[in-house]
């Protein structure tokens, strides 16, 4: 976790190091907290007893009982103002550094997971995935300010004090430093244990968000099929055991934490019998025992914070960790040293016997979905690639995209293998139009112009959503363009949907265009008004469709059939119609429907 967060603090080092030395001058004038009780006492029992001023008041000359009282009291009030400033400073300084680690930490954290492979996403569970991007840096957040810095402020403080307690008595000092060295001993063995029990319960939490966040986001399906009772039944018992887990994370700590107590009390006890010894014997005065057992008081501090935070240092510890266990997850896909941009012009595509396979478990199991499929699209064409379910032919797509590289066999985009090329270009330069489109939850405008190369002026959203044949439903929209549509666009139906993202492909004007499974789901008139609008998209593009609707494949200009990985027939709709073979049979299938 240092190494790995340590370029981060250093960024912000300059004002980590004017908090640090904040809080070191801030605990240097708390060491002069008792001061001015301890020379008030001794003047007043100088007073009483009628006795010349002695010890450490001595130095001082003599002062009037009201003189030094004053400059008692007023030495009370300064030491509080300048404590209190100096304090702010440093609590705000260090709670800012690492609000901006954490933050700049939680930014790059979440750019490596838009990086991190499809195999990655497939097999993690997105609820556990939030959980480590908000609520794990939340709670590193939050512990950096409520446990960490209040701990490192009371070492300071610690190390300043046994310095004066042994210039003040340094067997009084013997005397605490024994029971210390036991209380520290006996705070990191129940830390262990605390720390075991909090790793399996954030480990348990994250597994619950996961299993919260696939139930509300199939709730169509939960409630469909009245499943309510059995995922409240499943999602009880995780919960039982996260609070179960909870439970024995507290009792342990205020376990600790008592046991600290005891053992406080026991050495202030030790330390005040033997210290009103020494002051009975004059050789230490009244005002020095209670610096010292001010001073005891505080001594204790930074084992006793722990023992009250260590239940949440240890979540924060694996909190941290499970922020690196993700950081160190690397990408699949490596872009080349001298990776060349693709260029805007149109190009062809060439699959040049490529073999692919899935690997299905965390072992290593894998499912072939590619054996030699081999085709070519000349510059301006388009290929519609159909065929049964499985074989293969969204596979195309996530390759020719680089979501996936093939393990053997060449893809080329300009006669160049796409691995030549950046990851960026190469989806920057292709319009994509999937299957299951993705909107956000803000305007109808900001989803069409989000995939855009550079600034859209209004004249070229609505002639993109013109040619997506949208225009007329989003001005029939509240607030026409402006409107804001809910998440993943379930405000509107899924022919508005598709045509939205026939738009959003339609502003990047570029000249290779991804159709998958287009007119999927849409009933007859909604299908009309998508394929109309894709024919016009297609029309001098490089375009690859994915389609198992043969009316929509008969209008590219060559058909391929892929089966079991490999492609077994192509032509032309009327070439493979006279071949009578695969599709043919699959023709006369859907005329009959």
């Amino acid at each position: 976790m240092l190494r790995l967060f340590l370029p981060y603090i250093r960024k912000q080092r300059r004002l980590i190091q004017s908090a640090f030395l904040a809080l070191l001058l801030a605990s240097g004038i708390r060491l002069l907290e008792p001061w001015p009780l301890a020379f008030a006492i001794d003047l007043i029992l100088a007073e009483v007893s009628d006795r010349p001023v002695s010890g450490k008041l001595a130095t001082y000359g003599d002062w009037s009982i009201q003189t030094g009282l004053w400059l008692c009291a007023g030495g009370v009030f300064v030491i509080a103002i300048l404590k209190a400033a100096i304090s702010y400073f440093s609590t705000i300084g260090l709670a800012l550094a690492g609000s901006r680690v954490l933050s700049e930490i939680r930014l790059d954290l979440f750019a490596h997971l838009l990086r991190l492979p499809l195999k990655f996403h497939h097999q993690a569970r997105t609820g556990d995935l939030t959980m480590r991007l908000i609520n794990d840096i939340a709670m590193l957040r939050e512990v950096t300010v409520t446990a960490l810095m209040p701990l490192l402020s009371s070492i300071v403080i610690l190390l300043g004090m046994f310095g004066i307690m042994l210039f003040l008595d340094w067997k009084l000092t013997l005397i605490t430093l024994l029971p210390l060295l036991l209380l520290v001993w006996m705070t990191r063995s129940a830390s262990q244990k605390i720390s075991h029990v909090s790793r399996g319960q954030r480990k348990r939490e994250g597994a619950l968000a996961a299993k919260a966040a696939e139930y509300l986001g199939g709730i169509a399906t939960v409630q469909a099929l009245s499943l309510e009772s059995a995922t409240m039944k499943s999602f009880r018992g995780d919960d039982a055991q996260s609070l179960q887990q909870n439970v024995q994370t507290k009792r342990l700590s205020a376990g600790l934490e008592r046991r600290v107590d005891i053992l406080i009390a026991f050495t202030t006890g030790l330390v005040l019998l033997n210290g009103a010894m020494e002051v009975l014997a004059g050789r230490m005065s009244p005002g020095d025992l209670l610096i010292f057992l001010s001073y005891l008081k505080n001594t204790f501090r930074p084992v006793r914070e722990y023992a009250k935070y260590t239940g949440r240092l240890s979540k924060a510890i694996t909190a941290g960790e499970r922020i690196v266990d993700l950081l160190h997850h690397q990408p699949a896909i490596i872009e080349r040293p001298n990776a060349n941009e693709l260029a805007a012009a149109p190009g062809d595509i060439r699959f040049d016997n490529i073999h692919f396979s899935y690997q299905t478990t965390a072992e290593t199991e894998f499912t072939q979905t590619l054996q030699g499929a081999s085709f070519y699209i000349p510059p301006g064409q388009s290929v519609a690639v159909t065929g049964p379910s499985g074989a293969g032919k969204s596979t195309l797509i996530s390759l020719l995209l680089r979501l996936y590289d093939p393990g053997s066999g060449c893809i080329e985009i300009g006669g160049r293998d796409i691995r030549d090329y950046t990851l960026s270009s190469i989806r920057q330069r292709i319009s994509y139009v999937p299957q299951d489109n993705l909107l956000f939850g803000v305007t109808v405008r900001e989803n069409i112009n989000l995939a855009a190369h550079s600034e859209v002026t209004e004249e070229q959203t609505i002639a993109a959503a013109r040619l997506a044949n949208a225009h007329d439903f989003i001005m029939a929209l509240p607030q026409g363009y402006d409107t804001v549509i809910s998440e993943r666009g379930s405000s509107l139906s899924g022919g508005q949907r598709q045509r939205i993202a026939i738009a959003r492909a339609a502003i990047r004007q570029n000249s290779i265009l991804i159709l998958d499974e287009p007119g999927v789901g849409l009933d007859s008139k909604n299908e009309n008004a998508v394929i109309e609008a894709l024919s016009r998209l297609m029309h001098g593009r490089t375009s690859l469709v994915i389609t198992h609707n043969l009316s929509f494949a008969s209008r590219a200009d060559r058909i391929l059939f892929l089966d079991q990985g490999t492609v077994v027939e192509q032509g032309t709709h009327d070439e493979l119609l006279a071949q009578q073979g695969r599709y043919w049979e699959l023709w006369q299938l859907q005329r009959t429907v």
